[in-house]
């Protein structure tokens, strides 16, 4: 046979593909941007999150498997970046930013748009969360119509919203809804304005708006103090004529969560605990669920004339079990959590691999150390951590944590058809990380040797203070990328680096991509065996069936045949005996396994 030039996929460490993150963060932290800053929430961060930009360059790898070039990537990323930095930065008025600058820090939600962005886009899902703040309160002329002005501290602009009549309360009779005033809503539909001929898109009225307290201010306080401090839930339970009663309670939201339809209706229940730590859900239904996009977990939820009905389980009232519902002449607000910060200092690792510093930026300038936030538990939050994590920066309350290393081993849990533990290595150290994915198959082939990302792992200390690294693919955040069977990698030259065969054993069980030329096949070594479609791993026939020698699974119909080969590549520095099986072995022989199948017994 002709010698043939190929690249096998056998750099090292993922050394090209780290530098070329690094080299980008520093590209688009160089290009500045309108240097804006949102008062009252700090200045936007101004360099892009490691983590961030190792998944932007992934997608863009995945969008463009035949290959990418680095302008491809930086044009991908600095478009994404500029789309994202309109969402953190601030070209806030000053009168919006002057109502919020003394409020506490609190999460951005999930479904949140930006008044900015409805404008551009002449467009308002049902489904998205406006957080905005009230600029002016003002009735439309020639009707008794209430008209908002709302604002929100990341747009230049304003919108107005016409005001469901069930909040005209909050205006006249309490004088709630006011200039300053926070709110949260969600199931607006917008009226443009070729529709209106205003002039200008507005909001129509929505049930949907929940009013934002502040314990803080002493208005508030005391409205929950006067308002929401009477009853409690145990009191209402014992109470035998609580239809005749109007209640209010003040509670913490402890769980949000999807309920099973009843009949076609949709469900949500939010568990609510009280300051006596009990427990009782309000439930939501239909086009009410929605308004479970405006609440969070652990802020609290102070709720006037609440429903109170029996709890619907299995299609049918539980009578025994009281609940709380969204009546029509319900109203709620909302404490929210406050976003609590802390100090995390930089490991001398993550000093030296800032990546490339401009030379005009003076030594002392290097951070040693960011602001990250934590959650309900009290565990750091790294998702937005501007620098690369290593398995030595790894310890307990670590949330939202990306990772980048070698597979030096991988394990499926018996017990579960999507549950595996890893061991990831990198510079610094190896780390057993447990994975759970939503599908019985969604972690792909993976082996020894292979590079992988992972964002939105948690950390935590067990009962005797081990380290226990896990992750769940159904996590907001969550990503799980194999680099080594990623076409785009192979075909990208200013992601990888080409290494000689000379170079494999001072690097083993590494992924290398190396300049071949096929040298000799062993034809005598040629064995054609069964291979499991989900994991690619060979199929053991057993007296009781098939099944898979890393799953452990019965595959009698999940398994295709396949060859396994002996093969010797060269190059300039090298030969190497080497071990080839799937695909690659079809290749070189020019044969699929079903036509060797056909060929006649002396053939084989």
């Amino acid at each position: 046979m002709e010698p043939a030039a190929v690249t096998a996929s056998a750099s090292a460490d993922g050394g090209a593909f780290l530098e070329f993150v690094d080299y980008a963060i520093s590209v688009i932290t160089s290009s500045g941007g309108d240097g804006s800053e949102s008062p009252g929430a700090g200045p936007a961060p101004a360099r892009p999150p490691w983590g961030w930009t190792v998944a932007q360059v992934l997608k863009s790898c995945r969008a463009y498997s035949s290959g990418v070039t680095a302008a491809i990537l930086l044009s991908d990323l600095f478009q994404s970046w500029t789309e994202q930095r309109k969402s953190l930065t601030a070209k806030t008025k000053v009168e919006v930013t002057s109502l919020l600058n003394t409020r506490s820090k609190r999460r951005r939600l999930p479904r949140t748009v930006t008044i900015d962005s409805i404008h551009e886009k002449n467009f308002l899902s049902p489904k998205s969360v406006l957080e905005a703040v009230v600029i002016d309160v003002f009735v439309l002329p020639g009707t008794n119509i209430y008209m908002l002005t709302l604002g929100d501290m990341w747009s230049t602009s304003t919108i107005d919203l016409y005001l469901h009549r069930r909040y005209y309360n909050y205006i006249g009779q309490h004088c709630i809804l006011k200039k300053g005033r926070e709110v949260v809503l969600t199931g607006c539909c917008l009226r443009t304005a070729v529709v209106e001929g205003s002039g200008h898109a507005r909001i129509l009225p929505t049930e949907y708006m929940v009013i934002l307290l502040d314990e803080e201010q002493d208005e508030d306080a005391m409205l929950l103090a006067a308002q929401f401090c009477t009853y409690s839930f145990s009191s209402m339970m014992e109470e035998k004529s609580r239809n005749d009663v109007v209640y209010s309670f003040y509670a913490r939201i402890e769980k949000i969560e999807t309920l099973e339809p009843f009949g076609c209706t949709e469900r949500k229940q939010i568990v609510l605990v009280d300051n006596d730590d009990e427990k009782i859900k309000f439930i939501l239904w239909g086009e009410q669920v929605s308004l479970a996009n405006l609440f969070s977990v652990g802020s609290m939820l102070a709720l006037d004339s609440p429903y109170i009905s029996n709890f619907a389980h299995n299609n049918h009232e539980e009578p025994q079990e009281l609940c709380l519902e969204y009546g029509s002449a319900t109203q709620v607000y909302l404490v929210p959590i406050a976003q609590h910060e802390e100090q995390v200092f930089l490991t001398p690792t993550q000093v030296r691999s800032q990546g490339p510093r401009l030379s005009c930026a003076p030594v002392d300038n290097m951070a040693s150390q960011v602001t990250l936030p934590r959650d309900l538990h009290g565990a750091v939050d790294f998702s937005k951590y501007p620098f690369r994590a290593y398995v030595s920066d790894l310890h307990g309350k670590m949330v939202g944590v990306s990772l980048f290393g070698t597979v030096t081993s991988v394990c499926k849990v018996s017990t579960s058809g999507s549950t595996f533990y890893l061991e990831i290595e990198d510079a610094t150290g190896v780390v057993l990380t447990k994975l759970i994915f939503t599908g019985h198959w969604s972690l792909g082939r993976v082996g020894v040797g292979h590079m992988v990302y992972i964002s939105g792992l948690t950390c935590s200390l067990n009962k005797i203070n081990i380290l226990e690294v896990s992750w769940s693919e159904k996590e907001p955040g969550s990503l799980f990328v194999n680099l080594s069977l990623l076409p785009a990698l192979l075909n990208s030259t200013c992601l990888h680096n080409i290494s000689l065969l000379s170079d494999l054993p001072h690097s083993a069980n590494r992924t290398h991509i190396c300049r071949v030329r096929l040298d000799h096949i062993d034809c005598d070594s040629l064995k054609l065996s069964l291979f499991h479609n989900l994991c690619g791993y060979v199929v053991d026939e057993l007296p009781d069936g098939l099944q898979c020698s890393f799953c452990k699974v019965a595959c009698q119909n999940g398994c295709t045949p396949g060859f396994q080969l002996h093969l010797t590549i060269a190059d300039d520095s090298e030969k190497v005996f080497a071990w080839c099986v799937g695909q690659t072995a079809v290749e070189f022989l020019q044969i699929s396994p079903d036509e060797y199948m056909e060929l006649p017994e002396q053939k084989h």
